[in-house]
């Protein structure tokens, strides 16, 4: 437990074989549950994560692949199932550094934001450490998602996260995205219901790993979930704007 909250860390995995041991090692003690998610691995993910050791861990398994979105969903409702107050993200590739969990925890803690999200764009390292695409394209789709949540949101591609239950309550989970393109769902669902979002900034890690992001999904996938939280946007404007009165048709005598 921190600040008497229960924590669990959701950990979505695609043949993460290589790293998801160094990710579970890393995951603080303060953590109650580590729910991991093998989204359908063709390696030994699943395997390994079962030999961490950690009782914290509860190992789950879609029979295929589906998409990273709908491996966090699987790994939310468990986290929240279990009695978890807040749950993180770490994904499995151990792109996200333990240190920053604590920061990124803490507004969520004190109430001050529903949901946090990692900002590696505001790290003073981060365009050393970023490869140039990435850093340039999350900047490019960090600004439309901006542009169609109104959240003054710096990094909306980082998958580091913390979600508060009460934020979950409101949210359509079953609906959102289930591949690449759902932490933009996700903030824009946010902002419809109402949650408080805040950027916690986080150190940027590139190693080994793979972006499953690719050309498809920058270019046509992310703009047309966009577009659509702008649909939304307007739908529920709409319906909080008061009827007005009913009218006579009836000319006065």
């Amino acid at each position: 437990m921190l600040d008497d909250a229960k924590i669990a860390i959701v950990v979505p995995a695609f043949n993460e074989a290589r790293h998801i041991q160094r990710t579970l090692r890393g995951i603080p003690a303060f953590v109650d549950w580590i729910v991991v998610v093998d989204d359908g691995s063709k390696d030994a993910t699943t395997q390994l994560a079962a030999e961490s050791g950690d009782r914290r861990v509860l190992l789950l398994r879609h029979a295929h692949n589906r998409g990273v979105g709908a491996a966090l969903k699987t790994g939310y409702q468990a986290a929240f199932d279990a009695g978890a107050d807040v749950a993180a993200v770490m994904a499995g590739d151990g792109q996200m550094d333990p240190a920053d969990l604590c920061a990124l925890l803490a507004p969520v803690l004190r109430g001050e934001a529903d949901y946090t999200k990692g900002d590696r764009l505001s790290h003073p390292l981060a365009r050393a450490r970023m490869p140039a695409a990435r850093y340039i394209g999350n900047h490019l789709l960090s600004a439309l998602t901006r542009l169609s949540t109104g959240l003054p949101i710096r990094d909306s591609q980082c998958g580091y996260t913390a979600l508060h239950r009460r934020a979950l309550e409101r949210l359509p989970l079953a609906e959102l995205w289930d591949g690449y393109g759902y932490p933009n769902d996700l903030l824009g669902a946010l902002r419809v219901s109402g949650g408080r979002v805040r950027d916690v900034v986080v150190r940027p890690i590139y190693g080994s790993e793979i972006s499953g992001i690719g050309l498809r999904h920058a270019l046509f996938v992310i703009p047309f979930l966009l577009a659509r939280v702008v649909l939304r946007r307007i739908e529920a404007a709409l319906t909080r704007i008061p009827s007005l009165p009913a009218t006579s048709s009836v000319e006065p005598e």
